[in-house]
């Protein structure tokens, strides 16, 4: 079976407005939570007001003013981490022939949930015939995969994954698949997400989902595996990875950052929002991820947990690990990077893929910051509050989602040149 691999990434996120930036405060223990700044939280009265926001983001700088007017802010961050992507890689270079065997697939969880509530006001207080024209494209969870296809021209399978925040993991996975059967030589993919608006925050404040309790001190609201967590901090960003076929990137010479080994995923099918006590869902996904890959559990050197910093997933994934990994459950690392990044929804599974690349790189774990009080049920190694050097051969990463999605993804360090070039 063909390999499948990493040739060049970009991250936009509330750590940075490139992959560097957002590695070196991610490796640093830095926390990219803060109040909101997207809209007044206090005017509005919702009970969360505290976020993770991508800082100094200036879409103008990827579009022209006229495009930003008639997109999505979440199409304008996948648009922003793909040029970054781009930019080291060859692929905007190749031939159209060339480029019709390039894919284009970013997940999002909820798409362009504000411009489609703006044109709702919009309806309201001016009538049917002032709502924009362009809205039905920039709400519609394709557009940040058409965008990316229309700037750079590719033209092999374009849509959007969406799977709440498995989306991103499930769109990658999803290329893994089609680049394996060779309907694709390379395909741009990730996921991107910016649900900072009030209607998001309300909403999900009413499904008990978001932390309330630290609006005074944001950088310790995002606790995962933590004793004193109460709910997730909500966050924007977006992320891209490019991948190909080990024989394509050999070829044209391209630097090979890591493989993706392998893919799994499953549903609870249980319930709308909670996961089953049991973690059914998320050991058949990771099981499936194993199989995939053709490895075992014991290959696992580190896991980016999916680690929302709630009450019940933080549990129920602690008893899913367990299970998975047997007795070497507690000596495996583990760490949740929302605790510095937030959950990026739909973006987080494509953010925490590069997290686990870069680890495989760098031989550096991230850690989860704020692990201040021993839970019980929350017993493994966390990797607590510092970064750990350590060489990791083989990372897994998890994500989970409203609807009992369950998506895990394996990488692998690619044995190439010293450069990682093919």
């Amino acid at each position: 079976m063909e390999r499948v691999v990493v040739t060049a990434v970009g991250i936009v996120s509330p750590l940075g407005l490139d992959a560097p930036t957002t590695w070196q405060n991610l490796i640093a223990g830095k926390s990219g939570l803060g109040p909101i700044t997207l809209f007044d939280a206090v005017e509005q009265g919702v009970e969360t007001r505290i976020a993770g926001e991508v800082k100094d983001f200036q879409p103008e700088e990827y579009m022209d003013r006229k495009e930003v007017r008639r997109t999505d802010r979440f199409a304008q961050l996948a648009l922003a981490a793909a040029s970054e992507a781009l930019s080291r890689s060859d692929l905007p270079t190749l031939s159209q022939e060339g480029r019709d065997k390039v894919g284009v697939i970013i997940g999002t969880g909820i798409g362009g949930l504000e411009f489609i509530t703006n044109q709702v006001l919009v309806m309201k207080e001016r009538g049917p015939r002032r709502v924009s024209p362009f809205t039905v494209p920039a709400l519609m969870p394709n557009a940040a995969a058409a965008q990316v296809c229309m700037r750079w021209g590719f033209r092999g399978p374009s849509f959007a994954t969406v799977s709440a925040c498995s989306s991103a993991a499930d769109a990658i996975g999803v290329s893994l698949d089609l680049l394996r059967s060779g309907r694709c030589e390379a395909i741009v993919t990730g996921g991107a997400e910016a649900p900072i608006i009030p209607i998001s925050i309300a909403a999900f404040n009413q499904a008990g989902a978001l932390s309330t309790h630290y609006n005074e001190e944001p950088t310790a609201a995002s606790r995962p595996f933590d004793a004193k967590r109460d709910g997730f901090v909500m966050a924007e960003g977006a992320a891209v990875l490019v991948l190909e076929r080990e024989s394509y990137a050999r070829q044209r010479g391209a630097t090979i950052l890591a493989e993706l080994a392998g893919y799994g995923a499953s549903d609870d099918a249980f319930h709308i929002t909670a996961p089953p006590e049991d973690g059914n869902g998320a050991v058949r996904s990771m099981q499936e991820a194993l199989r995939n890959a053709g490895i075992t559990e014991a290959e696992i050197d580190y896991v980016n947990a999916h680690g929302t910093s709630t009450p019940i997933n933080d549990r129920t994934e602690t008893f899913a690990l367990k299970q998975v990994f047997g007795e070497r459950a507690a000596s495996v690392p583990i760490s949740s990077t929302k605790s510095m990044t937030g959950h990026m929804v739909g973006a987080a599974g494509a953010a925490e893929a590069i997290f686990c690349i870069m680890a495989l790189r760098e031989g550096i774990i991230p850690p989860t910051i704020n692990h201040q009080y021993a839970d019980p049920d929350c017993d493994l190694d966390y990797v607590p509050n510092v970064a750990r050097r350590r060489a990791v051969r083989v990372a897994m990463s998890n994500s989970f989602g409203f609807g009992g999605h369950n998506s895990t993804l394996i990488f692998r360090r690619y044995e190439g040149g010293e450069d990682g070039t093919a």
